[in-house]
């Protein structure tokens, strides 16, 4: 069943997450915790002369032969890190372990940076993030499947079921994630974006056209954005991801739409990890 939450009701939902994610820490004693290791950069084919940043992370009872869950998130350092918004790792272990989702296979990647460029200041102004994220084509989805996935493989068996495979990320990382499932729903079948960049930066504001106009695809979508995005040349922030969810709505989508109050930011997005991933990997 799809829904979209509005102003009043995200608010309450989104106080009472901020709550408990910050009196509530993520880490016990009783939880096993999984394993997070940074890789070796990668220097992709597909997107010639680049290479990214990129960790994985294993659940506790990871067994390399036994095929398991996947997700995928784009800005990867920003999900990966034990502080901050998100704390990844810690919410998957605890999920995990309480049996809200299956085990799963986290990989955190970075975006593109051109290897003839000076090295970027931030992983935010890596040269090739817009180029990967924002452009509507099946070359990032064929980036993981054919760069990535085989990498991973070689250390921890993958499920082949599309309905094990997630993937997630904010601003463009968030239109990113959508790509990748609308795309290739043969592989991909789950959707987290936030702040997502539903805007005309590559041509991202076709979407709620094309959701309308075409078959519906088996996609389940959990969706966020704030009141005071973004607003610029490139469009409206709130416009476009309201247009998103009344096009899935329409098109009769399983799919989940926060509207909070918030900016361009994950100050909101990140306290609701937790019921976003019990409901986006819900039976």
């Amino acid at each position: 069943m799809n829904k979209i939450f509005y102003r009043i009701s995200s608010t309450i939902a989104l106080s009472l997450a901020l709550l408990t994610w910050a009196s509530t820490p993520l880490a016990h004693s009783q939880v096993p915790a999984g394993s997070v290791r940074q890789m070796e950069p990668h220097l992709s084919q597909i997107f010639p002369s680049t290479t990214r940043d990129w960790w994985l992370y294993l659940p506790a009872d990871a067994n390399p032969k036994k095929p398991m869950a996947v997700m995928v998130f784009q800005d990867g350092h920003d999900y990966v890190k034990p502080s901050g918004a998100w704390r990844v790792p810690a919410v998957f272990d605890q999920l995990i372990h309480q049996g809200d989702m299956p085990p799963t296979v986290g990989i955190f990647i970075n975006p593109g940076h051109n290897t003839a460029a000076p090295a970027p200041q931030s992983p935010w102004r890596v040269t090739n993030r817009s180029f990967e994220y924002d452009t509507l084509s099946d070359q990032y989805a064929r980036f993981l499947l054919d760069e990535i996935f085989p990498k991973v493989s070689s250390i921890q068996a993958l499920s082949s079921d599309p309905d094990q495979r997630a993937i997630c990320g904010a601003s463009s990382g968030g239109i990113c994630a959508f790509t990748v499932a609308w795309q290739r729903p043969d592989q991909f079948r789950k959707v987290l974006s936030t702040i997502g960049s539903f805007t005309n930066i590559r041509g991202g504001h076709a979407y709620p056209y094309l959701i309308r106009s075409s078959e519906r695809k088996p996609i389940r979508l959990w969706l966020q954005d704030g009141r005071a995005d973004l607003d610029n040349a490139h469009g409206n922030w709130p416009l476009g991801n309201q247009q998103m969810a009344t096009a899935l709505r329409y098109m009769n989508y399983d799919f989940k739409f926060v509207f909070t109050d918030g900016e361009h930011n994950s100050k909101d997005a990140g306290p609701l990890l937790s019921d976003a991933l019990k409901w986006l990997w819900r039976k």
